[in-house]
């Protein structure tokens, strides 16, 4: 068996030598006791997401939660005990002493630098080796004490601790903008998506763009989209599509079972719109990208031909609560159907502006969307860059 590096793979410069094997309790502190404030915020296992505090509540000593023991303290590292790959950890910054953990949460007080300690129980490495440590299935979990006799690897010098950990943090700021700006741009869609669409049971929306006036006109679906059934390959040969869940849009199927040679399958041309039948609940609606023209999906994804509706407009409109959800329940009716069929689809009403206004309402959003995508795109990036230099710069 090759022997573990004694070293990391990436390292400033200046510092150079085998990293020491300790035991994690040699690094921490692990539970340390304190009284527990009369009233104090409350942090459970929901309330951390990445390596960031997202929520707390008020809560009393008394009817606290049995759970709620650890105080927290300045510079304190809390690790999520229950399903470790989440990799839910928090390090504590705040000046404040009425902070308290809960129980799903091991304490460690650091006697190394806090920032590198965050970064080495964050690594792939680490996770995996807890993983193996753990007991439970569903719901993994390992103890304090089994988590405090997990070895490890550290630089002697602080010096070197604080520089891998300031980088990293700084890796984590910037994915903590870039989080917060895509949220924000979230938020203005979901805004501007209610605003610009009129409320049910009005026909006319709260803002326009400058020019148009006028009722928007109650229609039904059908009056726009016309099913289409070009007949394709079957499931063996056709070059497939989906459509994702909670307006995702349509992307190529990646069909690791292969197909079956008695489903038929239909060409689906760019600019159609689709829906999932099975998904219709969940939002399953898109429009076919160029990419994908000539792509093919069998009956239980039909495809539309649009007529004077936009489809930027159409699919913003159905993937907007008030349509999907009230209009496929009341299809579903009690039976809870597992199938919105085409007929259901095409009879469901919408209220429409005229064509030259759905088309900037659809533009308009449609920039909003790829302004998203990019946001998107370079959260990715950073968590991919990362993750990597977690794994080169620890052992």
């Amino acid at each position: 068996m090759q022997e573990k590096a004694k070293e990391p793979e990436i390292r400033f410069a200046g510092f150079t030598g085998a990293w020491e094997q300790r035991k994690l309790k040699e690094l921490a502190t692990f539970n340390p006791k304190a009284e527990i404030p009369d009233t104090f915020e409350y942090v459970d296992l929901e309330s951390v997401s990445g390596s960031e505090m997202t929520y707390h509540r008020t809560e009393n000593k008394r009817s606290a939660p049995s759970r709620a023991q650890r105080v927290a303290q300045k510079g304190d590292l809390f690790y999520q005990t229950v399903r470790p790959y989440q990799k839910n950890n928090y390090l504590f910054d705040k000046d404040e002493y009425n902070y308290v953990f809960s129980t799903g949460y091991a304490q460690l007080r650091p006697k190394v630098s806090g920032v590198f300690l965050l970064g080495l129980v964050q690594s792939d490495s680490f996770v995996k080796t807890v993983l193996n440590s753990c007991t439970g299935t569903s719901y993994p979990a390992i103890n304090s004490n089994d988590l405090s006799l997990i070895e490890v690897r550290s630089p002697r010098i602080y010096e070197e601790q604080e520089k891998i950990g300031s980088f990293l943090a700084h890796l984590e700021s910037l994915l903590t903008l870039h989080q917060r700006k895509y949220e924000k741009l979230l938020n203005i869609k979901k805004s501007m998506l209610e605003k610009m669409f009129p409320k049910e049971g009005e026909v006319v929306p709260e803002i326009r763009f400058k020019g148009f006036t006028g009722a928007w006109e109650q229609r039904k679906i059908g009056d726009y989209l016309t099913l289409s059934k070009i007949p394709g390959y079957t499931g063996v040969d056709a070059k497939k599509l989906t459509v994702k869940l909670w307006g995702k849009g349509v992307v190529e199927k990646t069909d690791i079972y292969g197909g079956n040679q008695n489903t038929q399958y239909y060409v689906r041309r760019a600019g159609q719109f689709m829906y999932g039948k099975l998904d219709f609940l969940h939002a399953a609606f898109g429009i076919v990208p160029k990419s994908l023209d000539r792509f093919e999906s069998t009956l239980d994804s039909p495809a539309f031909d649009l007529h004077e509706i936009d489809g930027a407009f159409l699919q913003n409109r159905v993937t907007q609560q008030n349509f999907y959800l009230k209009f496929g329940n009341i299809a579903n009716g009690s039976r809870k159907a597992k199938r919105i069929h085409e007929v259901t689809f095409l009879d469901m009403p919408i209220v429409v502006p005229s064509y030259a206004e759905q088309k900037k309402i659809g533009a308009f959003l449609n920039k909003l969307d790829s302004l998203l995508t990019l946001h998107q795109r370079k959260l990715e990036m950073l968590k991919n860059v990362k993750q990597a230099f977690l794994e080169k710069m620890f052992v």
